[in-house]
């Protein structure tokens, strides 16, 4: 179990927390996170894709041509695939990507990306995110607090905290429960809430 500071905003320190080693010191594994962000990402697929087939595009009633005499290969409809402006053989069709990934292969996904932060120190602990709810003054904390892309995580979300980080392309918000794998990878860095610690442990609990 690790013992890290507390900090403020201005990087003071202010206290002293436990990291429970079974979630922010786990051995990290490439292979697990890649198949979590490929779960995850392959749930956020829309697939709404689609071409229009031979019975799907408008016309065709009338023969293009005759049966006989003209020397081109017999044809019964101007929207068959092989005439131009006809339907699509073989394309894609609307279709659901997400799969079943093990839970427990979740969880302990999510531990291996917080226990990659922290050891690369780029988890950093905070004793609270409060904001005015105003863009400019929560871009200047962060600015002075010395990170350019981040994950920002409280125990339950915050109002004028989000109104305020939404507008930030470089940083994302969120509750324990909205954090994810592809998320902490993407934005290389975390800073948690004390009071969220207990949260994200009992998240990524194997215990029943």
């Amino acid at each position: 179990m690790a013992t890290v500071n507390v900090i403020n905003w201005k990087k003071e320190k202010v206290g002293q927390v436990d990291l429970a080693a079974n979630v922010f010191e786990v051995e990290v594994k490439n292979e697990v996170l890649h198949s979590v962000v490929r779960w995850q990402l392959a749930s956020r697929r829309q697939g709404t894709h689609m071409t229009k087939t031979k019975g799907l595009v408008s016309g065709g009633g009338k023969k293009p041509f005759k049966q006989k005499g003209t020397g081109n290969a017999r044809q019964g409809s101007t929207r068959s695939p092989l005439m131009p402006g006809g339907g699509t053989m073989f394309g894609p069709v609307p279709r659901n990507y997400a799969y079943v990934l093990p839970k427990k292969m979740r969880k302990v996904g999510l531990s291996m990306a917080l226990s990659h932060l922290f050891k690369e120190g780029k988890l950093f602990v905070v004793d609270s995110m409060a904001s005015e709810g105003k863009t400019a003054e929560l871009n200047k904390r962060l600015k002075s607090f010395g990170i350019k892309k981040a994950v920002l995580v409280d125990e339950v979300s915050d109002e004028k905290f989000q109104l305020a980080a939404r507008n930030l392309q470089n940083f994302k918000y969120a509750p324990v429960a909205g954090i994810n794998v592809f998320d902490l990878l993407k934005f290389d860095a975390a800073v948690i809430t004390k009071n969220s610690i207990n949260k994200i442990v009992e998240r990524c609990s194997l215990e029943k």
